[in-house]
């Protein structure tokens, strides 16, 4: 395997108008590289091809990477009869149309491999009129789609199938892709080494994109090497792939997350321009990112809130694009700053606790009682106003009755928690002893 559109051969001379990315395609599934994941010995297909059973198949990957390719040549090498739909333009009556005659070729012999391109876009009824003809072997289902399949399909369906993940493919591939485009060219593209490296930068991982780049660069008529510069003057950089409701939007709101909390300022700016660039909103960023906030730096740096507020208006005030610097800034302050969950796991174990506990009362004690018949239920009896203790501090108990002192809140010790912690541990050896003061 060299290459995902690699086929060892060019296609014959004589239909140069054939467009460059369908010359190149893969004539078996030992031409196609970039997805040993799936495809190599021990991968999933391969296991199948090797056993001669292949089951029903979705296909999870961005665009260019082959996904119609490897179904097309999965029904040559299995001898079934490839059908290709696009979910955007099928509808009911098509899809009864491909199952009848699905089962006149089961009854002449013949099994069916259904392809259905973007297959997150059939509603849960038409995936659900897949089931029938998967469970009596009418077709071989294979699906493709660039959403997660667990948010888009189905349960029946991803029952009955097989998820295998497409990667976009690496600088190497797309490098080795570039070699084989210039020898069904027969010619070197006009590009020094580091426009060379642009270009494949341009495409993004998409196999496709890159082709179609390729084929237009062929078509100039250039005198020396063209440079990175001159090469984006000519050409558009791909867009970003980017779906602000989409897989990619959590994908990349975790990255940014998850480098915050690493401490890392440099992949969380990283991420920040991702999304930016991707035409994200900056106030969902504005709003994220004050979370981050509360979540992981806490009490260690009670700043870092007021912080992320700060930044917030201060973009509301000066707009795009000024005020994304404000939101960078904030980003920078949180990922140094020090870290925290305490308050965060403290909140979380008081919710649970407040659901095992049900209905329990507060103690007494510490109950108004503004009716004589409240008092004489004994409501407020007892009650120690702490400002009347000589430290402030009366060391009564605040939970029900019935239950165990619990420790929910568990300062760290970095940051202002430090001194957080000292207070914890003060009030807590005040109140053991007015507690044993009072035994």
């Amino acid at each position: 395997m060299t290459d995902l559109f690699d086929t060892g051969k060019s296609e014959p001379a004589e239909e140069p108008h054939r467009p460059l990315a369908d010359r190149l395609r893969p004539k078996s599934l030992s031409d196609v590289i970039g997805q040993e994941q799936v495809l190599g010995p021990e991968a999933p297909l391969g296991v199948m091809l090797a056993a001669g059973s292949l089951s029903s198949l979705i296909f999870w990957g961005p665009p260019g990477v082959g996904k119609t390719t490897i179904a097309r040549l999965l029904a040559q090498e299995t001898d079934l009869h490839f059908v290709q739909i696009s979910a955007i333009f099928t509808g009911v009556p098509d899809l009864k149309k491909v199952f009848e005659a699905a089962k006149i070729r089961r009854q002449n012999g013949q099994g069916t491999l259904l392809f259905v391109d973007e297959i997150h876009r059939f509603n849960k009824a038409q995936q659900d009129g897949f089931l029938p003809h998967m469970e009596d072997g009418t077709i071989l289902l294979v699906g493709a789609t660039t959403e997660n399949p667990s948010f888009e399909l189905n349960a029946a369906v991803l029952s009955r199938a097989q998820v295998l993940v497409l990667e976009r493919l690496s600088l190497a591939d797309l490098e080795r892709l570039t070699q084989r485009a210039e020898k069904e060219l027969g010619r070197a593209l006009p590009l020094n080494p580091a426009a060379r490296d642009a270009l494949q930068e341009m495409a993004d991982g998409d196999g496709r994109a890159l082709l179609n780049l390729i084929e237009q660069i062929a078509a100039w008529s250039v005198d020396r090497p063209l440079d990175p510069d001159a090469l984006s003057t000519r050409l558009m950089r791909r867009a970003a792939k980017y779906d602000k409701s989409g897989d990619e939007h959590y994908n990349l709101i975790s990255a940014l997350h998850k480098s915050v909390r690493g401490s890392d300022p440099d992949a969380a700016l990283y991420w920040l321009a991702r999304m930016l660039n991707g035409g994200e909103d900056p106030r969902y960023l504005a709003r994220r990112i004050t979370r981050m906030a509360v979540e992981d730096i806490g009490l260690a740096d009670p700043q870092a809130q007021a912080i992320c507020l700060q930044s917030w208006e201060t973009y509301e005030r000066l707009g795009s694009p000024e005020g994304e610097l404000a939101l960078a800034q904030a980003l920078i302050y949180l990922a140094l700053a020090p870290k925290s969950n305490g308050a965060y796991m403290g909140y979380k174990a008081a919710t649970r606790l407040a659901k095992q506990s049900g209905s329990e009362p507060p103690p007494k004690h510490i109950l108004n009682a503004p009716t004589s018949l409240m008092k004489d239920q004994g409501y407020g009896e007892g009650y120690a106003y702490d400002h009347d203790a000589e430290d402030g501090f009366s060391g009564q108990n605040y939970f029900p009755d019935d239950m165990k002192r619990p420790v929910l809140y568990q300062p760290v010790e970095r940051g202002f928690e430090r001194e957080l912690k000292k207070r914890l541990e003060y009030f807590g050896k005040l109140r053991a002893q007015r507690n044993s003061d009072q035994g």
